[in-house]
């Protein structure tokens, strides 16, 4: 069995090897700095609104190298992905190009993020402001520079905040579903194969959908469609100049 579990480790491609190693890493060493309050990294490193305080443009890039410490699913599932999809990609784009991919994905990811919530700050300020009732934005920022709610708007600001690799993450499920269209894949409880094409264009169309309707609005669902557009720029982008097969495989 150990011989098996480090073949099955030796297998994984070294910058995926490298990732892996990486984000669960830094989740650990959130909750450990968290718990023993030395610092706050999920503070310093996620991703704010840039209108807040706490911005920095080296969390567009930081961000995606942490997780959600409340529970294990968040960074579970994302590495799971990475794991499943990862290796193979690498070895089909070879590793430096792969992690510019990962790279330039989780960037479009937090690119994305930030215009949505510049689109959506006011609507997320009227939904969660407490004091006085008001009937426009203007007026509930108002009252809240005169001292009337329990929060100052950069304490709002910079409570908008987003972690993981999701964005990077669903920009390697769609070069999957782009370079291997006609593999099969089984998803639980389906009980019979889907194409990778087919699969990634219902990822995208699920997350579209939540993120319209507002539903699990605690997941940044338009980030994850943004690791998504960004990879397909760069995908055609080689497919264009030749880099990578034009037809894909299998």
């Amino acid at each position: 069995m150990q011989s098996n579990n480090r073949s099955l480790w030796a297998s994984i491609m070294p910058v995926t090897k490298h990732l892996l190693i990486i984000n669960v890493l830094m989740w650990l060493a959130t909750i450990v700095f968290q718990r023993a309050g030395i610092i706050d990294l999920e503070r310093w490193l996620g991703l704010h609104f840039w209108k807040g305080s706490e911005f920095n443009l080296a969390q567009m890039f930081t961000y995606m190298f942490m997780h959600d410490t409340r529970s294990i699913a968040h960074i579970f599932c994302n590495m799971f992905s990475l794991w499943m999809f990862g290796s193979l990609l690498e070895r089909v784009l070879g590793s430096k190009r792969y992690l510019i991919y990962y790279v330039v994905c989780g960037l479009g990811a937090a690119f994305v993020q930030e215009l949505v919530w510049q689109f959506s700050w006011q609507s997320i300020l009227a939904n969660n402001v407490t004091g006085p009732a008001a009937s426009s934005v203007t007026e509930i920022i108002k009252a809240i520079n005169e001292g009337h709610a329990a929060f100052t708007m950069d304490q709002f600001y910079n409570s908008l905040l987003t972690v993981g690799a999701s964005g990077a993450v669903f920009g390697i499920l769609l070069a999957f579903g782009m370079l291997f269209p006609n593999m099969p894949m089984y998803i639980i409880p389906i009980p019979f194969p889907i194409k990778a094409k087919w699969m990634v264009l219902g990822y995208g169309l699920f997350e579209l959908f939540f993120g319209v309707s507002g539903t699990l609005d605690n997941v940044a669902h338009f980030a994850h469609l943004g690791g998504m557009i960004a990879g397909i720029i760069m995908i055609l982008y080689w497919r264009h100049n030749g880099t990578i097969s034009r037809n894909g495989f299998y």
